[in-house]
């Protein structure tokens, strides 16, 4: 087939096909995690007679193994550009760690599951990183690289609502404990199915050049780009102020509108409004741009969660239509900032051809079909021909002269994602941090039924979030043309 002529399999079935087949990793990698961070503590403190203490303890210092190894784990993709190669190391791993952490043995202390948590959390950044990075670089338009991270994040909110709402099922009456051992043997065909439709079927990633810079030298790279360090403010602040409530969002259910039975209801309410909406923001992004769509669902998110702090007890058909709403909000925040990235990262990529420093592919770039992802056996083609001949002598003397000249050396797409999941995961430690010890501050505590307490939770829940995302819609409109030019 001619380099960069349409795939006529692409042409008809395969985009669609090539989409979902991308997008089908994402379901069990959200399936793993909802239980990481939602039912674990309770496990250990309940199953195993944990101490609240200890298991909190254990918990923090995970997070902050965690929150320096995701970088450096993006770093290492950059040595070694091999998206597939670090999702097949990584999924057995998280396979039987989710085995060990859901199903602890007779006697499992703070140490198992200190263990257990870092080698989850290790092999679940692997495996996403490489597989962000992946839908980052196999598509060469934007319409096409926010489509194929629609579909990842649509398959992703079906595994947080199946783990969501599989352990109750699971139990069947037998205890939570129970319910957790069964859903991790569901866990393992899950994976299975949807890792190798994934890694079998996807489009494959283009030969991308493997990265030079020292380790820390290549991460203060990336954050020394002013587009991405912006970008990355941006996500930041919006993060936290969708983040925090979510670490509050069960109180507020059970104290605040008295229905603490219905909260698994309204979590459901708000994901599949989210997976909805992806194919709406997909379209309206297309019309009125990325930025401007995300900074549009912004603004619908303050317009309803402003809401959410005036209610009380027995506003349920408003919060449902709240739940709703915010969820259609929640769809644009999955899908337009990752698909930013992936562009920032292209503009970056195209610079460096424009100077000269072309991937190793022809072009400068693998074949683009019609349907503007890479021809998969071009890149099987370049990685095996041009690669060797064309790394070596261009990335040393490439490099050599973006210094010369004073410019930053190009962004790579391991640190970037790298730096990205750290952030995802330092949105949710910093909700909790701020808005569980303010709620004490306030007077609130977990049952409260007094007139103040409650009011306290009510506004930390629905009013603290909005200071946050006026901020973010702030600096987003601010860096406009840094993020998004023209």
């Amino acid at each position: 087939m001619k380099r960069g002529a349409p795939d006529p399999a692409a042409a008809g079935s395969a985009p669609t096909a090539a989409l979902v087949a991308y997008g089908a990793l994402g379901l069990p990698l959200a399936f793993a995690a909802l239980p990481i961070y939602v039912h674990v503590p309770r496990l250990y403190t309940e199953g195993l007679d944990l101490s609240l203490a200890l298991v909190g303890a254990v918990l923090l210092a995970a997070r902050i193994v965690d929150a320096v190894t995701d970088p450096l784990i993006g770093w290492a993709n950059d040595r070694l550009p091999r998206r597939r190669l670090w999702v097949v190391l990584a999924l057995p791993v998280l396979a039987l760690g989710m085995l060990g952490l859901l199903i602890p043995p007779e006697g499992a202390g703070g140490l198992w599951l200190f263990a257990l948590l870092v080698g989850v959390s290790l092999a679940y950044s692997v495996a996403t990183i490489a597989y962000n990075a992946w839908g980052a670089e196999v598509a060469y338009t934007p319409d096409a690289r926010t489509r194929f991270v629609a579909s990842r994040e649509a398959f992703a909110l079906v595994g947080v609502v199946l783990a969501a709402a599989l352990p109750g099922v699971l139990a069947a009456g037998e205890g939570e404990a129970a319910g957790l051992a069964r859903l991790a043997w569901v866990f393992l065909p899950l994976l299975a199915a949807f890792g190798l439709w994934t890694l079998w079927r996807a489009p494959a990633p283009p030969a991308v050049r493997a990265g030079t810079a020292p380790v820390w030298a290549g991460l203060r790279a990336a954050l020394g780009e002013p587009a991405f360090a912006r970008l990355l403010a941006v996500f930041a602040a919006n993060g936290i102020a969708a983040a925090i409530p979510s670490a509050t969002v069960l109180f507020f259910v059970a104290d605040v509108l008295q229905a603490a039975e219905l909260a698994g209801l309204f979590l459901v309410l708000y994901f599949v409004a989210a997976a909805a909406s992806l194919t709406l923001w997909v379209r309206v992004s297309q019309h009125i741009g990325k930025l401007r769509a995300w900074l549009a669902s912004m603004v619908l998110a303050v317009a309803v969660f402003a809401w959410a702090g005036l209610l009380g007890g027995g506003d349920l058909v408003a919060y449902g239509l709240i739940c709703v709403l915010s969820g259609l909000a929640l769809g644009a925040d999955l899908s337009l900032p990752p698909s930013l990235l992936a562009d920032l990262l292209a503009r970056s990529r195209a610079a460096r051809h424009a100077d000269g420093h072309a991937e190793p592919s022809s072009g400068g770039r693998a074949a683009v079909n019609s349907d503007g992802y890479a021809d998969a056996n071009s890149d099987a083609r370049a990685e095996g021909g041009l690669m060797g001949r064309a790394e070596g002598h261009g990335r040393a003397e490439g490099r050599a002269e973006l210094r010369a000249k004073g410019q930053a050396a190009p962004l790579e797409a391991g640190a970037c994602f790298g730096w990205w999941n750290f952030v995802t995961k330092a949105n949710l430690a910093l909700a909790a941090g701020l808005a569980l010890p303010l709620l004490a501050l306030l007077g609130y505590a977990p049952g409260a039924r007094d007139a103040e307490a409650v009011a306290a939770l009510a506004g930390v829940y629905g009013f603290a979030p909005l200071a946050l995302k006026l901020g973010a819609i702030v600096l987003l409109w601010r860096w406009r043309h840094a993020i998004e030019p023209g």
